[in-house]
């Protein structure tokens, strides 16, 4: 009989095999990283983390990042051998249209993958997000004896990863908050596509983490499994500090091209798996050949890690019996269920001259009193982008009750973490700075709109009514930018009812959106209202109008003016508010036609 030793050993040269053999039929990828990662990656997901691959949504497993997403048939071939339901022909099909196994690991695409990675840096961020939704759950619903929110957040990041400022402004973020359920695996392998990385990246890693505030434990040798587990026990009892672990790794371990560039990203070719296999000690030369002892063993594997989830259903049923009320609002945290806003006056309700970013912090205030997971923050801006929800308290490394996040000068790092916040599950996050730094968080945002998050962007200072900053401040491309993302819902409202619609709106779909909001003050008109929750609709109208006037946001007023200037000159107008494009596209073209005449 085989020993666990022996099977466990087995299984990484899987990882490892299964992983260049997916790349090489694909005739594309990245096998460096597979083949020096893989100890790392099964030694965690064996016998330190908690998931259950028979449900993969489980709300309280641990989570599991593959920042550095160019190494997604590493991510691939765990969830084949741990039964997450992908098959051996998935792994055939790498990087072919249609397959659950695309080139970067994709979320809703394949069971188990946590985000669409791939841009590096934004793996790590996002997890910054997903380990604050955590902590906030946690001091929010745990109770004595019942931790029924306690998990970990692991990342797997290379040397571009640590490279890439967002990943510098999250471990910041992170170190400042103490983040101790954050545990980052940095496979420290000194190869990048170039080259070796001393052409561009000698900085003492650990040294800056630890300015960071994070634990830094370091693996000399990436083979070691007992010392990697050792670290990540290390790593689990400090509960103040994210910590890091710098595992030594050999790009390309066990081929014939171990240790150069050129494993990053090409196949390795039949000759050279031939050797990587006998080097491994792989017994069989046929392709994505699993010994049947192999996967007869992680079959009991994975009915060993569901295990962990029967008995985390048995703390919730003595949770729900002594915390009846703390449980219903966990619940409705969970749901997508919203209140009956469309037909609550007094959200509608503004009057007055105000600033679109006014009223849209006296939104957000009284979502607030409705939506228990509301919960959000500014990149160091909220007196200017009015983003505090009054009397919720802000997180902090003492407090994670609070609903306000401090992001820091951050905006990238910022709306990553939004993401993971909204990946997370169990809240509703927005994030703020002015309309123009959305060049600071355009990557986070695309990646929003690729994965059809509901994140709310509270972008302010919109146009040209900026006040004194001067052209640095002043968005000019954005606004075409931002409505040329697929995915991306923009919505600039013209008065504070306008904007509640905005909000509904962003609470209703699936993916993100955008609210471009006035610094300047503009008038509330009787004319608005829900009709802008169909994206565009009719403002004024006069019988058989022979010209239409559209626009969006601070520019409503204008058209208003000028339609008042061309009635007087006797020329019927009809004037269009048109605050979202994208939710104008989407409604019947009887609409359309009734508000836009072809």
């Amino acid at each position: 009989m085989n020993s666990k030793e022996q099977m466990d050993q087995l299984a990484v040269s899987a990882i490892r095999v299964l992983s260049v053999e997916g790349i090489q039929k694909a005739n594309s990828g990245h096998p460096g990283m597979p083949l020096g990662a893989a100890p790392i990656a099964y030694e965690l997901w064996v016998n330190h983390m908690r998931h259950n691959p028979a449900d993969p949504s489980w709300i309280n497993r641990d989570r599991f990042v593959l920042s550095a997403g160019h190494a997604s048939m590493l991510l691939y071939s765990l969830l084949h051998l741990f039964g997450y339901g992908l098959e051996l022909d998935d792994l055939k099909a790498f990087r072919q249209w249609g397959s659950r196994t695309p080139g970067h690991p994709e979320w809703r695409a394949t069971p188990g993958v946590e985000m669409t990675t791939g841009p590096l840096g934004q793996g790590l961020a996002t997890a910054v997000g997903m380990a604050i939704a955590e902590a906030h759950l946690a001091a929010r619903f745990n109770r004595e004896n019942h931790p029924i929110i306690d998990h970990y957040t692991y990342v797997l990041a290379g040397d571009g990863c640590m490279m890439e400022g967002v990943a510098s402004e999250a471990a910041s973020l992170a170190g400042t908050l103490g983040l101790g359920k954050l545990i980052v695996f940095y496979d420290d392998n000194d190869i990048t596509i170039e080259g070796d990385t001393d052409i561009a990246f000698k900085e003492d890693v650990g040294k800056r983490h630890e300015a960071y505030g994070w634990q830094v434990i370091k693996v000399d040798d990436g083979n070691d499994r007992v010392a990697i587990g050792r670290a990540i026990e290390a790593a689990k009892a400090d509960r103040s500090r994210p910590s890091m672990i710098i595992v030594k790794t050999q790009i390309g371990y066990g081929s014939p091209l171990a240790g150069q560039a050129k494993t990053h990203g090409e196949p390795l070719g039949e000759d050279n798996i031939a050797k990587t296999k006998a080097c491994l000690g792989w017994p069989s030369s046929r392709a994505f050949d699993v010994p049947t002892e192999l996967t007869a063993y992680m079959t009991e594997v994975k009915a060993g890690l569901g295990q962990s989830q029967k008995a985390w259903s048995r703390l919730m049923e003595s949770y729900q019996a002594a915390y009846p009320e703390l449980f219903a609002e966990l619940k409705a945290c969970y749901s997508a269920e919203l209140p009956d806003l469309e037909n609550d006056d007094e959200f509608w309700s503004f009057t007055g001259s105000q600033a679109t970013r006014s009223t849209s912090g006296v939104v957000l205030n009284r979502l607030a009193g409705r939506l228990p997971n509301l919960i959000g923050g500014s990149a160091d801006l909220a007196p200017s982008t009015k983003t505090e929800l009054k009397g919720r308290g802000w997180i902090s490394a003492d407090d994670f009750s609070g609903s306000n996040i401090h992001f820091g000068v951050r905006e990238f790092a910022m709306a990553a973490a939004a993401n993971g916040m909204a990946l997370h599950g169990g809240l509703r996050p927005f994030c703020s700075t002015f309309f123009v730094f959305t060049d600071y968080a355009k990557a986070a945002m695309r990646l929003s709109a690729l994965m059809r998050l509901p994140v709310i962007y509270v972008m302010t200072h919109d146009s040209i009514g900026v006040g004194e900053d001067g052209p640095t401040h002043e968005p000019i491309e954005h606004l075409t930018a931002l409505r040329a993302t697929p995915g991306m819902t923009v919505y600039r409202p013209a008065d504070g009812k306008e904007t509640a619609a905005g909000y509904l709106m962003a609470l209703r779909r699936q993916g993100p959106t955008c609210l471009v909001l006035s610094r300047q003050n503009l008038p509330t008109y009787d004319e608005t209202g829900r009709g802008a929750l169909k994206g565009g609709y009719i403002l004024r109208d006069c019988p058989n109008p022979s010209v239409i006037l559209l626009a969006s946001g601070s520019e409503v007023e204008l058209i208003l003016e000028a339609a008042a200037g061309l009635a007087a000159k006797d020329i019927a107008v009809r004037v269009v508010s048109m605050p979202s494009m994208e939710i104008f596209e989407e409604q019947p073209k009887e609409y359309q036609e009734s508000v836009l005449p072809s």
